[in-house]
């Protein structure tokens, strides 16, 4: 849950430092340090796939889970909510900045997946990595939207908490082998979520999401 807490701390601490800086930081700022966290996100990433004990394992799990998720259309799915909370400007400016940041700070590969690492009992650096990002978000949409945005911390901390638990409880039925292969297949997703980040290739890391489900029943077929 450590993970979580500070993503939700740095939440609070961006939008109370957007509230009173407003606009003024600089958008070159804002990009490099945006790159830098796309390159370590890949670089955890690829330390995190070289633990697999079986690749074929994974590059079952991977490629399989992501037909999957582009059949069933999570990507889409998800790109959509945002349009369902807020329609027509019924919304007023400090609601539509809490929706806005609740959504774009929960809905997506980062959250999922950093909460997973955090509950396999590894160092939750995505989470740490994700803080980072959400923090200079936070910024620009408090100058925006107002200090109502601070209260998105709520939302996250409930949602990547409950995965993060869920995460905690699985773990505890499952052998150190499908741990290290969970833990590789959401390493080649974050090499994708680092693509993504970096804007060098669009990657639908979402729709890869199955791969984590299926992973378990690769592992048990082919050991």
């Amino acid at each position: 849950m450590l993970g979580t807490i500070v993503n939700a701390g740095a939440i609070i601490v961006g939008g109370a430092i957007g509230s009173m800086v407003g606009a003024r930081l600089p958008a070159r700022l804002q990009k490099i340090v945006f790159q830098g966290l796309g390159i370590i996100t890949m670089t955890i990433g690829v330390s995190m796939a070289l633990k697999t004990p079986n690749f074929l394992v994974v590059a079952l799990s991977v490629v399989t889970g992501a037909i999957v998720g582009e059949l069933l259309g999570i990507e889409k799915w998800l790109e959509r909510l945002p349009r369902k909370f807020l329609k027509s400007g019924s919304a007023s400016r400090a609601v539509e900045g809490f929706v806005t940041s609740s959504l774009l700070f929960c809905v997506g590969s980062m959250a999922i997946l950093g909460s997973i690492e955090d509950g396999l009992g590894q160092h939750p650096t995505l989470l740490y990595t994700k803080s980072v990002m959400d923090g200079i978000t936070t910024i620009a949409f408090a100058a925006t939207f107002g200090i109502a945005v601070v209260f998105s911390a709520l939302p996250v901390l409930i949602y990547q908490g409950a995965i993060t638990l869920a995460a905690v409880w699985i773990t505890s039925h499952l052998d150190e082998t499908m741990i290290a292969q969970l833990t590789a297949v959401g390493g080649i997703m974050l090499v994708g979520l680092g693509l993504n980040i970096l804007e060098i290739k669009e990657i639908k890391v979402t729709n890869m999401l199955p791969a984590l489900l299926l992973t378990t029943l690769f592992t048990i077929l082919l050991g």
